[in-house]
């Protein structure tokens, strides 16, 4: 009766080396990652234990995965509300069925979970590129993708923190400037926003607008940040409205925020907009369907998607992608603003 054979697993050499499963596959494979006295101490223990490379495993990585990744690092609670991302997916999905390609979607509540997923990409060879948002200043995923080209990655950001990263950017200056200008030009003359996380680039762009725009026009500006949720949105728009002399229009970054807002005044009895106004950045079916309508941006977000896709084909080919512009932003007035009440949102306080 024969012995059988143990085949050596990566997750073998990995524990007897004292290193990630990452590492061993960096290493293994000849790809960046790892230090050279890494390398060569886990090439060592690879060969000692008798190592041995599993060749369908090695056609397997080498060939396309007809898949792009997608880590989303926000609470579950968030992604099942933020219509931004639904029809973000849905943009890429038409047109990548139209390529064969697959969305490869994690959810994660940490950097450090999405970090651990996009180096085990890299190593594993699970996608063919990638497709970052939620860029913060300072990105890790930034400097990690420049050190791996051999998975390209696109980034939903503003150029000026991909450090060269192919890039689809929205003019959120520009948008800033709309809605300040128009709520000036309603009338409003003290204006708040409850902002999204002060980490993102996208964040600290429209923050430095909204304080330049307001400042410009001789308007008093409060923000506020939070986590897009439904709740922050509810606990923020009840501070801003107990603030001894309170704004007469408040600015939402997405959607659900804004649409509690209106039920916040309700239940303080008050009126939207002649209490005060609501205005949301990103447009959705929730502006829409609320009463009263919410004035928002708009811009084409499954057409954002649907651009991405050729741009992510150039890429997987080798080909140089330039910064492309999304389309631009466009203001949709709705019920929800309005001139601010000479009254003020509390006529009786003291």
């Amino acid at each position: 009766m024969g012995v059988s054979k143990i085949k050596v697993t990566i997750s073998d050499v990995a524990r007897s080396a004292g290193v990630s499963n990452s590492a061993v596959s960096y290493a293994l494979n000849g790809k960046p990652g790892v230090s050279q006295k890494t390398r060569e101490k886990i090439l060592r223990v690879a060969e000692a234990k008798g190592w041995k490379p599993n060749s369908a495993a090695k056609a397997l990585s080498d060939a396309s995965t007809r898949s792009i990744g997608l880590v989303l690092n926000m609470s579950s609670h968030v992604f099942a509300v933020e219509s931004y991302f639904m029809e973000l997916l849905s943009g890429l999905g038409d047109e990548l069925e139209k390529c064969d390609y697959s969305i490869l979607l994690r959810i994660v509540s940490n950097t450090d979970d999405a970090m651990r997923i996009h180096r085990n990409w890299i190593a594993a060879g699970s996608v063919d590129a990638v497709i970052l948002t939620n860029v913060e200043i300072g990105d890790p995923r930034i400097d990690l993708y420049l050190q791996h080209p051999e998975v390209p990655a696109l980034a939903f950001s503003d150029a000026s923190v991909t450090k060269g990263l192919a890039s689809i950017t929205n003019d959120d200056t520009n948008g800033a400037r709309m809605i300040v200008d128009y709520l000036h030009e309603l009338g409003h003359r003290h204006i708040a926003r409850v902002a999204g996380p002060e980490t993102y680039a996208h964040t600290f762009i429209r923050d430095r607008e909204f304080m330049r725009e307001s400042a410009e026009l001789g308007m008093e500006y409060d923000c506020l940040h939070t986590d897009y949720s439904p709740e922050a949105g509810r606990e923020s728009t009840d501070r801003l409205l107990m603030f001894p002399e309170p704004p007469t229009a408040i600015v939402y970054d997405n959607g659900v925020m804004s649409v509690e807002a209106l039920h916040v005044a309700k239940e303080r009895g008050l009126s939207v907009p002649d209490d005060f106004s609501v205005v949301s950045w990103d447009d959705s079916f929730t502006c829409t369907a609320t009463t009263p309508t919410v004035t928002a941006l708009w811009r084409d977000t499954p057409q954002m998607g649907a651009k991405a896709v050729p741009l992510l084909m150039k890429l997987i080919k080798g080909d140089h992608v330039d910064n492309v512009m999304e389309s631009p932003y466009e203001l949709v007035q709705r019920d929800s603003t309005g001139a601010p009440s000479v009254r003020g949102v509390y006529p009786d306080r003291d």
